[in-house]
């Protein structure tokens, strides 16, 4: 039989119906699994034995009794930013030392009652901060990935790069994970796995640390499109304790997973095309309109006219709402103090020593621009081009488009500790090129692996939808898996 933990979670899914195995052995696997290799990938902050045995433990009991749930016995990681009621939730910084929750996020606790288990907490960008996975105070998480005949460590993208390299790497079935700027899809592309960036509202942000409110999404991180859909399905719900949450009925996504393209109009949109872009990543593009193309769709070349401000507009919008979130850190109530001479002291050595660098940055650059004198001509003047960016979107869709292709990343994954991405964060922030529009416009997006670079390192293609069709990026995103027909499983040196 294949090894447990290399099983896909729907594979693992129907293992367990047919008691081939029990939710306990799958857990042990996995387990083993982590102590083996997460000294050297550094995926998990925290793993909780102790609950995931207890939760296998009730998952097999329910099963014997006939009442098996729909992700019953299925071992997770869940990222540092979800809310774990009495476990490790930090947010991979500092600031937040020590702190375990009295409460669970709407996620998990949805996961938990479709009986999945959580195996341990995930290592990020701190506050989801980053494109690297360098960020964070528990240091860099590596990526399972190596370049052929190369033996350097690589990064897994960010922020949700334990999210991506322990779904990688065999270390959870699958894997919570948070997107604003293209947190989920960027690792996804990096290590060869699938990631969706659900419709804004359409998984409840209550209890996930907030980095930007307006921006952020969960979504799930998995090892195939049909799991991605599996996940998403128990993850997301109208949740009445998030005011943006929309209260719609929820799909069975894996239901449409293999429903096809034939018949759908897809977009490729000109100003995707960047100056300098890599001549494989412009071919991968091509490839995969090709495949579209051979499975029934129509593609039709489109403009999106203010995907050029985009970037720009992000990181104005982003670090301001960060400015306002982060206030709440100040060592009063929880978390780390550092004692000073008085309250204001206390406050101040509190946030220098809890913060890492990254985060300081966009606390200042969100004060900055949202200050007397500057909040009109910066934080006013971006939300309006925030606008006009959405309305692109919607006139594409308006105009018979069904989904829009697009690269996922400028670029396959890069090293630890990149020279020229640490002496210049603008050029960190350039690998979410493809992706912050679909934050600010507040729509899926879903990244999928669909080839390799000249090093046989992982490539993604991202597709985004119409707000609230998931189903038909998963379809899509299905046949692109299918055409790609290659193994993204990495060579395992851990």
């Amino acid at each position: 039989m294949t090894e447990l933990t290399k099983l896909s979670l729907a594979a693992a899914r129907r293992g367990l119906a047919d008691k081939q195995f029990s939710a306990v052995e799958l857990t042990e696997a996995y387990l083993a699994a982590i102590e083996r290799a997460n000294p050297k990938l550094n995926a998990y902050v925290a793993v909780t034995a102790h609950e995931a045995r207890a939760m296998a433990n009730a998952s097999d009991e329910r099963r014997a009794a006939g009442d098996a749930r729909p992700l019953d016995g299925i071992p997770l990681g869940i990222k540092d930013l979800f809310g774990t009621k009495g476990v490790h939730t930090q947010a991979a910084s500092h600031i937040l030392d020590g702190f375990k929750p009295e409460y669970e996020s709407t996620v998990t606790a949805n996961l938990w009652r479709d009986g999945a288990v959580m195996l341990g907490k995930l290592n990020m960008d701190e506050f989801a901060m980053g494109s690297s996975n360098e960020t964070s105070y528990y240091g860099p998480v590596i990526n399972p990935w190596r370049a052929e005949d190369s033996n350097a460590n690589l990064v897994p993208g960010g922020s949700s790069g334990g999210s991506a390299a322990a779904v990688s790497a065999w270390l959870c079935a699958g894997a919570t994970a948070t997107d604003t700027g293209g947190s989920i899809r960027q690792p996804a592309a990096f290590t060869g796995t699938v990631g969706i960036k659900p419709t804004y509202g359409r998984c409840s942000r209550w209890g996930i640390v907030a980095f930007a409110s307006s921006l952020d999404q969960a979504g799930p991180l998995a090892r195939t499109v049909e799991d991605a859909a599996i996940l998403l399905t128990s993850m997301a719900g109208f949740d009445p304790k998030d005011s943006t949450s929309a209260e719609l009925a929820v799909p069975d996504f894996a239901a449409a997973v293999e429903r096809g393209v034939k018949g759908l109009t897809i977009g490729i949109p000109r100003e995707y095309r960047m100056d300098g872009m890599p001549e494989e990543i412009e071919r991968l593009w091509q490839q995969g309109i090709a495949w579209l193309k051979a499975e029934g769709a129509t593609v039709r070349d489109i403009s999106l006219p203010h995907t050029r401000y985009a970037l720009p507009t992000y990181y104005i919008i982003a670090p301001a709402e960060a400015s306002s979130n982060l206030a709440r850190y100040d060592g009063v109530k929880y978390g780390l103090r550092v004692a000073g001479k008085d309250i204001t002291d206390m406050y101040e050595l509190t946030r220098a020593k809890g913060f890492g660098r990254e985060v300081k940055r966009r606390v200042m650059i969100g004060t900055y621009v949202l200050s007397a004198g500057y909040y009109d001509a910066y934080y006013v003047r971006a939300q309006k081009v925030r606008t006009l960016i959405k309305r692109d979107f919607e006139a594409a869709f308006a105009d018979g488009i069904d989904a829009i292709l697009t690269p996922a990343t400028p670029s396959a994954a890069f090293g630890i500790g990149d020279e020229d991405m640490r002496a210049d964060p603008v050029k960190m922030y350039l690998n979410d090129v493809f992706t912050v529009t679909v934050n600010m416009a507040g729509l899926p997006g879903l990244a999928v692996p669909a080839g390799k670079d000249a090093r046989g390192l992982p490539l993604g293609l991202q597709l985004i939808g119409r707000p609230f069709d998931e189903e038909t990026l998963f379809a899509a995103g299905r046949v692109i898996e299918r055409s790609a027909g290659l193994d993204f499983s990495p060579r395992q040196w851990w």
